[in-house]
């Protein structure tokens, strides 16, 4: 649980509403959640002033702890789970987490299923009348409790009262130029691109559903059709619901992409020039996706693929952006850890968690960027930086990442030097550098020899940024300082 959460302790028979408490979190305002847990559970603190803890009846499992007992029941199939949970409140209790039914249903899916609001539920096609619910009045465990409090958070507090300077700035459009001299390093929002495409306003969750009801979508680890996505994003319980994120969206809805192209449904606004990746046709890596999500759902920090850059455009609804620049001189947002390499993201597994635990400091920390982006608006995301992204509300966006001139030394260093990281090429690209420099030396020869002689200059400098460069110790600059690269991803000209 984060720390300075004040829970209410007051119990509550199964035929009466839930209550709901404020509690003080740290922020300055405070946050109201649902309460009590639906199956009586309360947070482990309780157990301090309980006479007893009904886990004590598990016989050997009463000797772990619970992060181990819920690591166990992981290892467990359906009848074994069922089997343990008949036996006693605790484990009944235990066996009902949600993430565990969601494990086995994602292993193995049912082919013909209706979602039933939970994944336990629809995992096992029972409804909510012919499951059994017994309340575990004294049940103390933060293992249980913490992903119902984390799903019962309201979240768009904290994307209120943005301190000026985190503001990420808001512009009503900007030239190609602009954008190559001045925004190519720093995030912003447009206000106005999106609005021109035509299938603005005309998108919806409603008019999605009517036309594309039976396709099936990718919604990270499952692909079901789009109206048993909406029907799970209408009636579902967890604490990180579950995002559709499809890359082959162009493809089975039929659409033309491009403002070229006679009836494109949309395209990048012009300031962005073009994406360099168009040089590869059909050989590219994944570049763009239809996202739709309820609110609460979203990303956790992050970083785009292959150092490249990224815009993003709701078309409904409205999303809470938390950003950091990354260079080889600044440490990770807070709450966030980086595997030696950089190719490892840690961080706290839900939105909800990282907030309650970490929004306040992460928005006291230099360097920290925060906004809103509305629908019909358009946010970018210059390569290399962490973000964190909320729904505020139900959405559907679209995204795309791209290779700006700007930026090209980067996505070289990066498919020169990191070649374990690669990520969304076809299985058939043995050397995506190599086939990159060629179809850029063809088609663009003097982008690309601009793009090497930046890629040597970095170098050179073994890797260092201007940071790094102003604060180096007098001694390397009397007698130099060995060679070496930094980060895959050092975004070194930041301004």
């Amino acid at each position: 649980m984060a720390p300075g959460i004040l829970l209410s302790t007051v119990e509550e028979d199964d035929s009466r509403p839930l209550k709901r408490t404020k509690l003080s979190t740290g922020d300055s305002d405070a946050v109201e959640v649902a309460s009590p847990h639906p199956l009586g559970v309360k947070p482990l603190g309780n157990a301090y002033t309980a006479s007893s803890n009904s886990k004590a009846n598990t016989g050997l499992f009463s000797r772990l702890p619970d992060e181990l007992l819920a690591h166990f029941l992981e290892l467990l199939n359906t009848e074994a789970l069922r089997g343990l949970g008949s036996s006693c409140k605790a484990l009944f209790a235990f066996t009902r987490a949600d993430d565990l039914w969601r494990a086995l249903f994602i292993e193995s899916p049912p082919k013909d299923f209706k979602w039933l609001g939970t994944w336990r539920r629809t995992y096992l096609q029972l409804s909510s009348d012919h499951e059994a619910r017994i309340i575990c009045k004294n049940l103390f465990s933060d293992v249980l409790y913490r992903p119902f409090y984390c799903a019962n958070t309201p979240l768009n507090i904290y994307a209120s009262n943005i301190p000026s300077q985190n503001k990420i700035p808001r512009l009503p459009n900007m030239t190609s130029e602009e954008f190559s001299d001045q925004w190519s390093y720093q995030p912003f929002i447009l206000t106005s691109p999106v609005k021109e495409w035509p299938i603005y306003s005309k998108w919806t969750t409603e008019s999605l559903l009517r036309d594309y009801c039976n396709i099936p979508f990718r919604a990270e680890a499952v692909d079901w059709p789009l109206k048993t996505y909406t029907t799970y994003m209408y009636n579902n319980q967890d604490e990180s619901p579950l995002y559709l994120f499809d890359r082959n969206f162009v493809s089975k809805m039929n659409l033309e992409v491009g403002k070229d192209n006679a009836g494109a449904a949309y395209w990048p606004a012009e300031c962005f020039g073009e994406d360099l990746f168009s040089v590869l046709g059909d050989q590219r890596p994944d570049s763009s996706w239809l996202i739709m999500g309820p609110a609460r759902s979203g990303s956790t920090f992050h970083k785009d693929p292959n150092a490249t850059s990224a815009w993003n455009a709701p078309l409904t609804g409205s999303k809470y952006w938390l950003m950091f620049p990354s260079s080889a001189s600044l440490p990770p947002p807070p709450g966030v850890i980086l595997s030696e390499d950089g190719s490892e993201i840690t961080s706290p597994l839900s939105i909800a968690e990282y907030m309650l635990s970490f929004h306040e400091l992460a928005r006291a920390t230099p360097g920290c960027k925060e906004g809103i982006c509305y629908a019909g608006e358009v946010l970018h995301v210059p390569s290399g930086w962490f973000h964190l992204v909320l729904n505020l509300e139900e959405s559907i966006a679209l995204t795309q990442n791209f290779v700006p001139r700007k930026k090209l030394s980067e996505v070289l260093r990066f498919l020169r030097d990191c070649p374990d990281q690669i990520s969304g090429f076809k299985d058939d690209v043995k050397d995506p550098y190599g086939l990159f420099v060629e179809r850029l030396g063809r088609s663009h020869p003097e982008v690309l020899e601009e793009g090497l002689k930046e890629l040597e200059r970095k170098d050179k400098q073994g890797g260092r940024g201007k940071w790094e460069e102003l604060t180096k110790p007098k001694e390397e600059e009397e007698h130099g300082f060995s060679f070496g690269f930094g980060d895959d991803d050092d975004n070194a000209d930041i301004p």
